[in-house]
């Protein structure tokens, strides 16, 4: 780890930090409470992911559905309209659009072809964006004069590292510029999302050998072909699965390369002082374990 006591942490006059863990436990609310300060610079890698790596892809997907109407066939060919997507920190709703779900067309799903082929370009886009961390560490020093730097991930980044492999270049990266912190929920909070996702459920991406065990085991339990999968229904039936795979997958990461700080503890900071105060604790629980 970067800063190997509390005191270190504490001492810092640049403190960088990277959140990781499942989606909804606080990643991006501490995210933003640390920018709101005006002290630190926030990176959203779903944000990157969604400006830099799939801004056209998602683009040209809306357009591709635009030119089925004839009224705005005709604007676009004629260059009268204008279609992008509007992301933002607070709404990358249009990532998630275009992921889709698999199922079938007239439920609004994708041919899971096309779902798997989304996926691996949603795969390949991440991995670029955590790999910018570096970059944007330094741009934010050098350009803008933040001293501190945090990092908030999509809850999908286990699925794209070896965390037990000691040159995984992904979490070689990461470690070597960040303190990896990863927001580990109770079984509380875990009954919550699950109860949240099924109330709206929304694309996620996985693992491809999870996706694909995970596509089987569903069509044979439900004993039906692809154009009978409801969309919501497959992805609600994956979504617990995916979290206990995701599970021993982020406390790889953090055994081997950073902390571990529970979702109630995060929810409890109000100021930047609380957050290094926290930080401060759970480094020094590593250093009595030592």
């Amino acid at each position: 780890m970067i800063y190997t006591s509390s005191a270190e942490w504490l001492a810092a006059p640049q403190k960088r930090v990277l959140f990781f863990g499942m989606s909804g436990l606080g990643k991006t609310h501490i995210a933003s409470l640390l920018r709101r300060t005006g002290d630190w610079f926030h990176y959203s890698v779903d944000y990157r992911i969604g400006t830099r790596y799939m801004g056209e892809l998602i683009a040209d997907n809306a357009k591709a559905e635009a030119m089925k109407v004839p009224f705005l066939r005709d604007l676009l060919l004629s260059d009268s309209i204008y279609i992008g997507s509007n992301i933002t920190f607070d709404n990358l709703n249009p990532v998630s659009t275009y992921l889709g779900k698999p199922g079938s067309a007239a439920l609004g799903g994708l041919p899971f072809a096309e779902y798997t082929r989304r996926q691996d370009q949603f795969r390949r886009a991440e991995v670029a964006a955590l790999l910018d961390t570096g970059h944007f560490i330094d741009r934010a020093t050098s350009l803008y004069n933040y001293p501190h730097f945090v990092c908030d991930t999509g809850g999908s980044i286990c699925e794209w590292v070896d965390p037990e492999d000691a040159n995984d270049p992904v979490m070689q990266h990461l470690a070597q510029r960040t303190l990896l912190i990863w927001i580990e929920g109770s079984d509380a909070h875990t009954a919550e999302l699950v109860r949240r996702f099924d109330a709206a459920p929304k694309p996620m991406s996985y693992q491809p050998g999870f996706l694909l065990d995970a596509w089987a085991a569903y069509l044979r339990a439900h004993d039906c072909t692809e154009n009978d999968v409801d969309p919501d229904a497959f992805i609600r039936w994956t979504y617990a699965r995916a979290l206990a795979h995701r599970q021993p997958r982020y406390r790889a990461m953090a055994d081997r390369w950073g902390l571990t700080i529970p979702a109630s503890d995060i929810g409890a900071v109000r100021t930047a002082a609380d957050f290094d105060a926290l930080v401060a604790r759970a480094l020094q629980r590593v250093e009595m374990q030592a």
